[in-house]
């Protein structure tokens, strides 16, 4: 008899266990959803003036630096402001530099430049695609007395996969930020 329940256990154990072919779930990734872009004015030490997204937190760190970080995307814009002084030929060499470096991790690399003759405002924005540290990098500049370049920054490891969505959210943001720009 005891045999006999343990013939009749060992059945419902198999089975219970007996399923229908299982289908593994088809990799995806997740779907990231940020919030409308909304601005206002970013009109600190610097003599220069921008509508800033409402998003992104001002951390001043210097007397010629500063950061838009924004918590939600991990990601933070670096500004440096440099005076012209006779050197601005050699503070667009620079700024192209940064481009540049990031070239080697690169699969291409493109700019689209901004001009607005009348508010003094020209600028260039280098786009990095791969699994580049700095996937955007821009520079604005007066061409007589004000130069500044910023770089875009995310804390993670750098797999453009992966930064991609957050990436086009930033991208219409520095391009808002440098059509709204003023030297003060």
């Amino acid at each position: 008899m005891r045999n006999l329940l343990g013939f009749i256990g060992l059945i419902f154990i198999l089975l219970a266990c007996e399923r229908e072919d299982y289908t593994p779930k088809p990799e995806a990734y997740l779907r990231l959803e940020y919030p409308p872009n909304a601005y206002e004015m970013f009109s600190e030490k610097f003599p220069l003036v921008f509508e800033k997204s409402v998003f992104a937190r001002t951390e001043i760190t210097s007397d010629s630096t500063f950061n838009l970080y924004y918590p939600h995307m991990k990601a933070r814009i670096h500004f440096t402001y440099s005076p012209v002084h006779n050197n601005l030929k050699q503070l667009l060499v620079d700024a192209e530099k940064l481009t540049y470096k990031h070239a080697v991790k690169a699969d291409d690399f493109y700019y689209e430049d901004y001009n607005n003759p009348g508010a003094r405002v020209y600028a260039r924005i280098n786009y990095v695609t791969g699994n580049a540290a700095s996937p955007l990098q821009f520079h604005i500049t007066d061409s007589s007395r004000h130069f500044v370049t910023g770089s875009l920054y995310f804390r993670a490891v750098p797999n453009y996969d992966s930064i991609r969505p957050p990436l086009e959210y930033l991208k219409a943001d520095v391009k808002h930020l440098i059509e709204t720009w003023q030297w003060k």
